[in-house]
């Protein structure tokens, strides 16, 4: 196991909510980090006490920005859940931004720059990280932080669960707005997660909301305090993980199983031209 942190606790701690999540405060003095890049940090929070190694992961993406989706912002996204996923100890993750920013959506210096290529290859591997959200083998929790636009908000649609932070933030699909449209399996998972009444003006009219609407519209599930998100979505997170883990698997196998293989076709055909 790597070395415990405790330097984390002055970070994590503010985020904590002790009269909601009282051992879990506790439990950060067992936290370390680990799968680290300049823009993804993984921070595994124990949730069982010091007599149990079960933890949450919780993903931090901050690129210092927006927290915009470059190939290699999602490829160190999808190298840190499919460490989780391959954790015997992790019951669970949590994919979280920075302050006042969850994700931004996909990199537009990669879209402005006009190399189509790239921009196929960039989006398809956005495809696949929404994908490996929905289909993951733990539960996963989204702390939307702030802004999720475009990519960032089809992030929480491939969620379990979503909490939100109150604020001045927007949430939704902008693509129209911005002179683009969605890929196939973007339809796809949308047309899954989205609330029918909300799904047009959703996407062909690139509406955006706050958080409090993106829950009617189905972004989110819960707005909290910002000060408060990342913890409630690790309570989250440790609630889901006390599912039996075998019938969660073949549950969502069979519930969004055939999401999942249409998604998959059509990523590989944007891929492959």
């Amino acid at each position: 196991m790597p070395d415990l942190v405790p330097d984390l606790v002055p970070d994590l701690v503010p985020d904590l909510v002790p009269d909601l999540v009282p051992d879990l405060v506790a439990a950060v003095w067992l936290s370390y980090q680990s799968g680290m890049s300049e823009q993804v940090v993984t921070t595994h929070v124990n949730v069982g006490g010091d007599q149990d190694s079960r933890s949450v992961a919780l993903i931090t993406m901050d690129d210092g920005k927006a927290n915009a989706l470059s190939r290699s912002m999602i490829a160190d996204v999808r190298k840190a859940l499919t460490a989780a996923e391959a954790d015997p100890g992790c019951i669970a993750a949590v994919i979280a931004g920075r302050e006042g920013r969850f994700c931004a959506g996909f990199d537009l210096s990669v879209i402005q720059a006009d190399d189509a290529s790239a921009v196929v290859a960039m989006v398809a591997d956005g495809g696949e990280l929404v994908h490996q959200i929905y289909g993951a083998t733990v539960p996963v929790v989204a702390a939307c932080t702030g802004h999720a636009l475009a990519a960032g908000a089809l992030m929480l649609l491939g969620a379990d669960i979503r909490v939100g932070a109150e604020g001045p933030f927007k949430v939704g699909l902008n693509e129209v707005a911005i002179g683009m449209t969605l890929p196939d399996w973007a339809y796809t998972i949308a047309r899954e997660r989205i609330s029918k009444r909300h799904l047009q003006r959703s996407i062909t009219n690139a509406r955006l909301t706050d958080p409090v609407g993106a829950v009617d519209v189905g972004f989110l599930d819960r707005v909290v305090p910002d000060s408060q998100v990342v913890a409630t979505a690790i309570e989250e997170a440790t609630a889901l993980a006390a599912l039996d883990i075998r019938a969660y698997g073949r549950m969502m196998r069979e519930f969004r199983g055939e999401t999942l293989v249409t998604m998959a076709d059509q990523i590989a055909a944007d891929r492959n031209g």
